[in-house]
C-alpha cells in the first residue's frame, strides 16, 4: 500500500497543510476532505485530558510509542520527533479514511518508514538548495500561501484557523510554505517551469470522471462538475504530480552521496 508513490506524497506534503482539498482530485475519487473536517478529526484525536473519540467508537488512532526524540539526522541535520509527528498523524488521517472505506487496516509500520523518508529527502532538497544559494523571501512566502489557501477554496485567515487546529501555527505553516517553495524554486531551476498542458488536463479529468464512476457503482455516483470549473483544481493536481516526480529523482540523487541515519 506504501510503495515509492505514497514517498512521493510524503515529501510533497511536508506538514499536514500542503494537502489541497479540492473536490477534484485524490487517489480514491471521492476527493481530499477539506482542511476544516481533517483539521476536525485530529483535534478530536490529538485532544489529551478528554474523552478519545476515536477510541471510543473503535476507530484506528496513531501510534507514536517508541518514536524517538530525533528520527533522523541529515548531514548533521536533526528531524525531530515533533516534526515527525505533525506529519505523521496528518498522513494516518488520509490513510484512515482511505482504509474505511476500502476495509484494510493501515500499515503504520510502512507509514512510519514513508513519513520519516519523506522528511528526509525534504531536507537533502533543503540543504542543496541552501547550497546553491537559492532563497524564499517573505513576501514570496506570503503568495505562496495566499494560493495555497485558494486551492483548498478558503480564505488566508479561514487557512490558517484550520491550521491552527491541527496545532499549526502561523509561523509554523509560515516556516514550511518557505521550505517547500525553496524546493520548488531548487526544482525550477534545473527543470524550468512545471506547467500544465491542456492534453494533460483532460486526461485528468477524464481520469476523475472515471474514479467517480467507479466510486458511484452500487450507488448514485457523484456528479463531476464541468471542466472549466475545476481547471485550476486539475492544473495544481497535474504540477504538483510532476514536482513530485522531480523531487524523487533529486532526492535519490542527493542521498547517495549524503550522510543520513534513520532511527525509526
Amino acid at each position: 500500500m506504501l510503495g515509492s508513490k505514497k514517498r512521493l506524497i510524503a515529501a510533497v506534503a511536508g506538514t499536514a497543510f500542503v494537502i489541497s482539498g479540492c473536490g477534484a482530485s485524490g487517489d480514491d475519487g471521492e476527493g481530499t476532505p477539506p482542511p476544516e473536517e481533517q483539521a476536525a478529526a485530529s483535534s478530536e484525536q490529538g485532544d489529551a485530558g478528554g474523552s478519545d473519540p476515536a477510541a471510543e467508537s473503535g476507530e484506528p488512532k496513531p501510534d507514536l510509542e517508541g518514536v524517538p526524540d530525533v528520527v533522523a539526522e541529515v548531514n548533521g541535520e536533526e528531524i525531530s520527533k515533533d516534526d515527525f509527528k505533525v506529519v505523521y498523524e496528518s498522513q494516518f488521517q488520509q490513510m484512515a479514511m482511505q482504509s474505511q472505506m476500502s476495509g484494510q487496516e493501515v500499515d503504520q509500520d510502512q507509514l512510519k518508514s514513508a513519513t520519516v523518508d519523506g522528511l528526509v529527502d525534504n531536507e537533502l532538497l533543503a540543504q542543496d538548495a541552501e547550497k546553491q544559494g537559492i532563497s524564499v523571501s517573505d513576501d514570496e512566502a506570503e503568495q505562496e500561501l495566499t494560493k495555497l489557501a485558494e486551492t483548498n477554496q478558503m480564505s488566508r485567515d479561514d487557512f490558517m484557523a484550520a491550521n491552527k487546529e491541527q496545532g499549526l501555527d502561523e509561523k509554523r505553516v509560515l516556516d514550511e510554505v518557505k521550505s517547500q517553495t525553496l524546493i520548488k524554486k531548487l526544482l525550477e531551476s534545473e527543470n524550468g517551469e512545471f506547467t500544465a498542458s491542456e492534453e494533460e488536463l483532460q486526461q485528468s479529468y477524464q481520469q476523475v470522471q472515471q474514479q467517480q464512476q467507479m466510486s458511484g457503482q452500487g450507488g448514485q455516483a457523484q456528479q463531476l462538475p464541468p471542466m472549466e470549473q475545476v481547471r485550476p483544481q486539475l492544473q495544481d493536481q497535474v504540477i504538483n504530480q510532476k514536482l513530485a516526480e522531480a523531487m524523487q529523482k533529486k532526492a535519490d540523487e542527493l542521498r547517495k552521496g549524503a550522510d543520513v541515519k534513520i532511527n525509526i
